[in-house]
């Protein structure tokens, strides 16, 4: 999906939804934003190279350091969807950075 984070001075950019199904009621989403400038190696960004189902331009890393919760009104559309490795590789990258693992 695209999304306008804070500090971002609002400009619009990818982002991963990493909030469950179970919560598409709450007014606000849970994302991870992406990068595809900068790139560089770190146990905290995960990278995503561009494909048609996921809708991305560019290679990209999803920044898993840099959760936000945002208004579900600042999300613009959706672009694509994450393949499944690269949801298991976040999911693990989640786990470390939060201390669950």
């Amino acid at each position: 999906m695209v999304v306008a984070l804070q500090g971002d001075h609002g400009k619009p950019r990818p982002a991963l939804v990493v909030q469950a199904n179970l919560f598409d009621e709450l007014p606000t989403v849970t994302v991870l934003p992406l990068v595809s400038s900068q790139l560089v190696p770190a146990i905290t960004r995960v990278d995503i190279a561009p494909s048609e189902a996921n809708g991305l331009q560019a290679p990209s890393q999803i920044v898993v350091h840099r959760p936000s919760t945002i208004a579900r009104a600042k999300v613009s559309r959706v672009i694509g969807r994450a393949e499944e490795e690269t949801m298991l590789a976040v999911t693990r990258a989640l786990a470390v950075f939060l201390g669950l693992a």
